[in-house]
């Protein structure tokens, strides 16, 4: 219960259309029970009797009734539609909102593929079921014990038959959905493997075909469409069952209030064909609400387990939240890592980094060298708090990176991952994510410092130039000189280049490592490369090696006494690969 009012908070604006279908739905099954009723006037006191003047009133009655229960189902239907997809709209962006508060932890836990078939495959499944059932948990109920009412005045002993029916058709529903909830759950997460494939297949297409592998990702796809169509089809057996046990309880049903109704009407005890005819019509009102469960009941089985998922997510807490009383504005760029751990899971044993120490004055310049695995990349995470550190303490301004305010921290820390993105949109709607107002002429400015000017005034449309997702129309140094350029615009107190000029020559990685110098000697500069030029110049350089410092000091120190800085200094320069 507590997750369906989480959920139902998403109606808020619609909770008037909400409220209004149950009155809309309760006139409507009066205008259904009181359809039978005029009927049997009809034949009883109308055609049997001869009575023309009865046959025209209870014609027209029944017209009446007929035109307005439609019209009531009509709007019904559109209070439903309106209350239904404004509740999803709601329950999207509470997903949306919610995921933008996630830490990297977080969104690692659920991953992206899953978070993507949450926001919409499951919130589909909610909203259907949400529609379905706010109409049948009114109309249904109402239907049923209204007809059952009428049922047991007209007809007497003849209802008790459905009280036999009731138990036999619920029954029935219950084991179905037993049996279906666990097959739906195991699907929705086929399903989330099946984005992940596609996901990746088409972000990484180049890849693909680049190295002939269409044959080996075609497969990957029909494997996993295939689970879905294996367990869609389990699924599918056992809701088959819902429609034969229900035509089976409907039938015989009117087989026998047939049956003992003729023996009735011929004993001659009272019972008229139009109380016959009006007994089997709420035989049907009846049946037809039970078979109207059924359908709404397997729909829910689908949707509670879509219900569970999206509940994961709108409960999760965030790894990383803000203190208390969090500290608005950040000293200087001085970062100071005391005995530091971290971990990408709770699994001590598997540690990105251990017992990191490192002392970085404001406006250092620090490049950082180590090979894959060796945690660079972990490194530069915690500095913005992209992640939490799981041992020790990170201190930027004199201050624990914890006691900041998260917005306030990140805006001062400017980060170029080694992961370049881009956004559909001019290139100046690209570069203003490092600030919203800036003008043109800082845009120009920091590109000349990225070394980015140049190229995108040879563009047809220049800083105008509209780039496609993910800027899959300019090259990769292109994109990562871009991506400089943007975090140059917050003017950090902290810059940092993951491995971010790797698609660059060394020429034009040369004049962007002069202009940091030149333009923002303040900012305190974290430079991770795998060349030993973008960081010989550095004020010092921090080797990483399985997590661990190996070194840290000036390029000649190192030079001098660190045998995996001199390993690579030498392979670089003397072999010929700088």
């Amino acid at each position: 219960m507590e997750k369906v009012k989480l959920i139902l908070q998403s109606l808020r604006e619609y909770k008037k259309e909400a409220l209004l279908i149950p009155f809309f739905v309760i006139l409507e099954s009066v205008m259904e029970i009181i359809t039978p009723l005029i009927t049997a006037r009809l034949l009883d006191q109308g055609i049997r009797a001869g009575n023309l003047d009865v046959v025209k009133t209870s014609a027209l009655l029944y017209i009446g009734t007929s035109l307005l229960s439609a019209v009531l189902g009509m709007v019904t239907g559109i209070c439903s539609a309106r209350a239904g997809t404004g509740f999803s709209k709601n329950l999207r962006q509470a997903l949306y909102y919610k995921v933008q508060e996630f830490s990297f932890a977080n969104i690692d836990k659920f991953s992206t593929a899953s978070i993507v078939t949450r926001c919409t495959s499951d919130v589909n499944s909610i909203q259907m079921a949400f529609m379905q059932i706010i109409r049948m948990m009114i109309r249904v109920p109402s239907s049923l014990i209204f007809a059952m009412i009428m049922a047991f005045r007209y007809g007497g002993n003849m209802a008790l038959i459905f009280l036999i029916a009731i138990p036999v058709l619920g029954g029935g529903l219950i084991f179905i959905s037993m049996k279906v909830h666990p097959i739906f759950r195991a699907m929705f997460k086929k399903t989330d493997k099946l984005n992940s494939i596609v996901q990746e297949d088409v972000r990484s297409i180049r890849v693909v075909k680049g190295f002939v592998r269409e044959d080996y990702q075609i497969r990957l796809f029909e494997g996993a469409t295939q689970a879905i169509l294996d367990n869609n089809w389990a699924a599918q057996k056992i809701m088959a069952l819902n429609w034969p046990l229900m035509s089976l309880c409907m039938n015989a049903c009117t087989l026998l209030i047939s049956w003992l109704g003729a023996k009735r009407i011929i004993a001659g005890d009272g019972f008229t064909v139009g109380q016959l005819n009006m007994l089997l019509s709420y035989t049907m009102q009846i049946l037809f609400s039970l078979m109207s469960v059924s359908m709404v009941y397997v729909m829910l089985t689908q949707a509670v387990a879509a219900i569970d998922r999206v509940y994961e997510v709108l409960t999760e807490k965030s790894t990383i939240t803000n203190p208390e009383n969090p500290v608005e504005s950040v000293l200087d760029g001085s970062i100071k890592f005391e005995n530091v751990d971290f971990s990408y899971s709770a699994d001590m044993e598997r540690l990105s980094l251990k017992n990191v120490s490192v002392d970085i004055k404001p406006g250092e310049t620090i490049g950082i060298l180590g090979g894959t695995g060796s945690g660079k990349s972990s490194f530069v995470a915690l500095i913005p708090r992209l992640y939490d550190a799981t041992a020790g303490d990170i201190k930027i301004g004199g201050l624990d990176v914890k006691d900041y305010d998260i917005k306030a921290l990140r805006d001062e820390v400017a980060v170029v991952l080694q992961k370049n993105e881009l956004f559909s949109g001019t290139i100046k709607e690209n570069l203003r994510w490092g600030k919203e107002d800036a003008t043109d002429e800082e845009l120009v400015e920091v590109c000349k410092m990225a070394c980015a000017d140049e190229f995108i005034r040879q563009l047809p449309n220049g800083y105008d130039t509209v780039l496609d997702q993910g800027g899959t129309n300019v090259s990769g140094g292109q994109k990562q000189r871009l991506c400089i350029a943007r975090a140059l615009l917050k003017k950090p107190k902290i810059l940092i280049l993951d491995d971010s000029t790797s698609a660059v020559d060394t020429k034009t990685d040369a004049r962007i490592r002069k202009a940091f110098k030149e333009y923002i000697p303040e900012t305190t500069k974290i430079i991770i490369a795998q060349r030993v030029g973008s960081v010989e110049k550095a004020d010092k350089i921090l080797i990483l090696d399985n997590g661990q410092v190996n070194g840290f000091g000036t390029p000649a120190e190192l030079l001098a006494t660190n045998a995996i800085y001199q390993e690579v200094y030498n392979s670089q320069t003397k072999g010929g690969l700088e």
